[in-house]
Order: C-alpha cells, then structure tokens, then sequence
C-alpha cells in the first residue's frame, strides 16, 4: 500500500470511508509487530535507502511542491505559511540527510534502561520497546512526513501520516520516495501510510484510535487542528498548543551576544515554534541595551509593538496591547518590554508563555541558573537562540514535534521518546508466598 485514498463521491456510503480507513489501521499494526522485531541493519538501511529515494526523487517533489505553493499564493495564503509550505533542493536534501542521522542514531529497541536483583533471586530489567502505531496530523510544511516516517521506522513504529490538503502534492511525491525506500529494504510499505485525502472525517476517525489500532496521536500545525485533536483525541497526544518563547535580556547580558540571539531567536524563520515572540529587557541595562536591540529587530523587517520605554527607545515602535503578550505571532511580529530584573522576567513568562522555549541572556552564572531552574518550560536556554528547540539541534537527527505536556515525552519527540518500556522478569522457578 503506497497511499490511502479516501476520496469519495457525492452520495458514496461513508461506511465505505470508514471500511478503508479502519483497514488502514489493521494493516499499521500488523507492520508494527513485524517493524518491532526487526533488526537495527534492517531499519538503519531502509533509512539510508529511503535517503537515497528523496534525491532521486527530487525533481518530482519539487514539481509537485510548486504545484502546492502556487495554489497557497492564490488563495492569499500569510507569507509565513508559504514559507513553511516552500521545498527547495536545499530542504529535500536537509530530509534526506535528516534520516540518514537518525540511522546513525543508536538503536533505543531492546536497551536495558536498569536492572536488578531481588532478595528472592528474581532479576528484573525495564527494557525499551515501540509504541506501537503514531498517528501523525500535520499541516502546511511537508517536510514533516520524512521526519515522522524516519523517526517511526527507527523506533520501530509504523505511522499513519494525514496532512492538509494544502500540501497534498508535495505529500504524495514524498510519500512515493519513502515507500519505494521501504520497498527496495524490504520493510512492509504499510510501516508508512499516507491518508491521501482532504476529508475531516478521516482526521476524526483518527483521533478516535481506528478501533483501537492506534496508540498515540501527533498533531503538527497551527492553534485550531492543536486544539481539535487535544479536545477530541481518545489516544494520548504529545503536542504542544503554543510556542510563546521568551528572550530575556538580563542586566548583565552582553549586548553583542545579545543583539545576534534576539534577532536570530525572531527572524531566523517566522513560522516555527521555536521562534521567539516577546523580548523582555531587564530596565537595568535598558539604557544601553534597548534601543540597539530595537532597532536591530526593525532593520532586520521585524515589526515591534513595545510598551511606553520600548517606544521612548524608538519611535518606529507600535503600542503593545495587553493581548499582544500573549500571542504567538508566527510572523515577523514581535512585542517588547521593560522588566524589573529576574524575577519579574520569570513571573512575565509564567504568566504569559506556554511552557515551551524561554531563554536567559546573561554573564551572570548565578541569574542564569535560577532562570533554567525555575522556569518551568520544557526547554530553557542561556545564550543561546530560541530557534534551537529542534529535535535535529538537539542531535536527534529529527523530531515529529515537540511536546510540552508532563507525561512520557516533553521538549522535542525524538527516537527515544517514541519508545516506551516493559519489564522482563527472569526467575528460577519462584513462586509467591501465600
């Protein structure tokens, strides 16, 4: 199976639709008890085949994205989402390389995490194993299917893969290099599934767990499908809803450190969630360090809407409302204020941020380690950009997202993270008393 084709016809029976997408569900798990046993040769060289096929198959990827972003710029589609949308032979080769990472990566399947030995003689080992079937829902940025589909396979997870029909084009061309990959490898092609429709009631059946075939939900896009799958999923989900990332300029941050992070935390790419949507600067350096931050954010084509010392510092500056400190902007937007040291920072950013990636500028050892310590996010950086909270900056080869809830996975979902455990137990013929 190369794709799952849920289109229907007017008046089709949508028990038709939910025949195929439940088989689809059948066939993931049954790929996923055989991707479970597989041997780490057998995956690390599907991973490197399936490299192979994306450049291969590059030019026909690349004309069918042109086909998806032409049809994002009629529609009017926000410059930030066609940047997520846009493939180039840079991004094509970037995935490719991304999964040959993840082959380097060691193997998380069958590692002993402990073990030990009972008074009794039982020996006990909590060993890592697969999730099972992923059921990843995405949108806009079609580079994600690799991610997800390299990352599964390496865990020993099949995937079910459902993105916006904005990307449908791009998806499919690079669905066809993946699974020609898995083919040549000889891994079941059903181990990376693609819903090949724009139809909703595909994504319900989904979060609804295929009759129980899928043990875990990945959401990947904007605020309203986050939303969606949180409040309807009866799967677990790692996700995140927002990215509202904070850079905070400390009073003892170096201003030439500082004016290279803040610019890049914000307009290194726009649309991503690792981007940095408030600047707080600390007003014990505000007159030196101010408005050289202002204005480096302007001249770089950020818009700045800042409270009354960012607009005394430039006067290019927008007024900030109240909601605009709560806003993940995913666009060259940004809002700035004034804070009385630390800890207004970090009351700021609990009271504001999502808990995903908030950063400390500093030469202050002692302010910086409070900050990583008590900022509960599940990244926290010193000196260093937001736009570091990418599973393949953190040497994971990849990510299919990053979550920022507090069970199993949090910060970027890696290989690893797509694992869960068991407990082998070895006795020699123990029994428990009575």
């Amino acid at each position: 199976m190369t794709a799952v084709k849920l289109a229907v016809s007017a008046g089709e029976d949508q028990r038709d639709l939910r025949d195929i997408i439940a088989e689809t569900g059948r066939k993931a798990r049954e790929a996923a008890r055989g991707l479970a046993l597989a041997s780490s040769d057998a995956k690390n060289g599907a991973l490197i085949t399936m490299a192979a096929m994306l450049r291969n198959f590059s030019h026909a990827i690349l004309e069918a994205n042109v086909l998806d972003v032409e049809a994002a710029k009629l529609a009017g589609r926000p410059s930030a989402f066609v940047d997520r949308l846009t493939l180039n032979p840079g991004r094509v080769d970037a995935m490719a390389c991304g999964l040959e990472e993840i082959a380097a990566l060691p193997d998380p399947v069958g590692a002993v995490m402990d073990h030990w030995t009972r008074p009794n003689g039982l020996h006990i080992e909590r060993v890592r194993v697969p999730l099972g079937v992923v059921g990843m829902i995405f949108e806009s940025r079609p580079n994600v299917l690799a991610d997800a589909g390299g990352l599964c396979l390496k865990s020993g997870n099949a995937v079910i893969l459902r993105g916006g029909s904005d990307g449908l084009n791009s998806c499919r061309a690079i669905h066809n290099a993946l699974v020609s990959g898995l083919r040549q490898a000889g891994l079941p092609e059903e181990a990376i599934q693609l819903v090949d429709s724009p139809d909703r009631e595909a994504v319900g059946m989904m979060l609804a767990g295929l009759g129980g075939t899928i043990d875990v939900i990945v959401p990947r896009g904007g605020r309203s499908l986050v939303a969606r799958v949180q409040e309807e999923a009866r799967v677990p989900v790692f996700a995140h809803l927002d990215g509202i990332n904070h850079v905070f300029v400390h009073a003892a941050a170096n201003l030439d450190i500082a004016s290279n992070v803040v610019v890049n935390s914000k307009m290194r790419r726009t649309g991503v969630c690792g981007a940095a949507e408030a600047l707080l600067v600390d007003e014990a350096c505000a007159p030196t360090h101010l408005a050289p931050l202002v204005k480096g954010l302007i001249e770089a084509g950020c818009e700045v809407r800042g409270d009354a010392n960012a607009r005394a510092a430039d006067p290019r500056v927008i007024p900030a409302r109240e909601e605009d400190w709560g806003t993940e902007f995913l666009d060259a937007v940004i809002a700035v204020k004034t804070v009385a040291g630390l800890d207004e920072a970090m009351a700021h950013i609990g009271r504001y941020g999502s808990q995903h990636t908030d950063c400390i500028l500093t030469e202050d050892a002692g302010a910086a380690e409070r900050f990583l310590r008590e900022v509960d996010s599940a990244i926290v950086l010193h000196n260093a950009s937001t736009q570091f909270a990418d599973g393949g900056e953190f040497g994971m080869g990849a990510e299919i997202g990053i979550a920022t809830g507090r069970f199993h996975a949090r910060g970027p979902v890696g290989v690893e993270q797509l694992t869960t455990f068991k407990y082998r137990v070895h006795g020699s013929g123990q029994t428990r008393p009575v």
